[in-house]
């Protein structure tokens, strides 16, 4: 019985793992090491510069390129197709998350 379980358990992990490929498309690596960090504060500074400073831009940015480690040129809103990670991020309703 435990067998059966720890089977049935694995192979889930196996699944999720296999999604997780899957989504990234192998275009980004899934773990990005030290050295390879882009500077999020900078990128998102300039993104997020015409945005009023009461919005949740620089948040959302600065959380995207953690997860991305991009972060499209221009302005938020433009030229998403540069990094497909940041552009397939959704929020919980599916609207797009990174600004």
């Amino acid at each position: 019985m435990a067998f059966t379980r720890c089977t049935l358990i694995l192979t889930i992990l196996c699944f999720i793992l296999i999604q997780e490929l899957e989504i990234n498309g192998g275009n980004q690596p899934i773990m990005v090491a030290a050295d390879d960090k882009i500077d999020c504060a900078g990128k998102c500074s300039y993104r997020c510069s015409k945005s009023p400073p009461d919005a949740d831009c620089p948040f959302l940015c600065d959380n995207c390129c953690k997860v991305c480690n991009c972060v499209p040129s221009g302005t938020a809103g433009n030229n998403r197709n540069e990094c497909p990670c940041y552009e397939k991020l959704a929020n919980y309703f599916g609207k797009p998350y990174c600004p």
